[in-house]
């Protein structure tokens, strides 16, 4: 299964000046509880951000220029390679250009909609056609909603 892990604000912003431009009690624990003991896969800048493996996960950064090596963290150029160390659940967890490759094969979408407009953002989630989904609202409460999006079957 190939997931895909990301919180977006209204104004469909995902980073501001290399940054998630919020933080909010409780926002990442669906990360948390998806990703433990399965495999992430994210871009040099997304990897740079956080800096550092993440325990408990097989870290796969997605370089052409960088090679990151450690426990449980390795480096490939590609995410066709990446894709081809993935043994069980693996879920995309950013940049840009990782989303935007990943969406057209994408099993499931976990979006979590914040609920602000964040001015001057410069990282947007790229667009993609709903109607290839079903949606399902999971959870909402003041600062955020919860969206899981799951991958029609293809029509014969």
């Amino acid at each position: 299964m190939i997931g895909l892990i990301v919180a977006r604000s209204k104004n469909n912003v995902i980073g501001k000046d290399g940054k998630i431009p919020w933080k909010i009690k409780g926002e990442q624990k669906q990360f948390k509880d998806l990703t433990l003991n399965n495999t992430v896969i994210m871009g040099r800048r997304t990897y740079e951000e956080i800096g550092h493996p993440l325990p408990n996960r097989k870290n796969i950064v997605i370089s052409r220029t960088m090679n990151y090596q450690d426990n449980n963290l390795i480096t490939v150029d590609s995410l066709e390679k990446a894709l081809q160390l993935v043994e069980g659940n693996a879920y995309i967890i950013g940049g840009y250009n990782l989303f935007k490759e990943i969406i057209p094969i994408v099993d499931i979408m976990y979006i979590t909609e914040i609920k602000k407009v964040v001015e001057d953002g410069d990282v947007f989630f790229p667009e993609f056609n709903e109607e290839d989904f079903t949606i399902q609202e999971t959870e909402e409460n003041e600062y955020y909603k919860r969206l899981v999006y799951t991958r029609l079957a293809p029509k014969k």
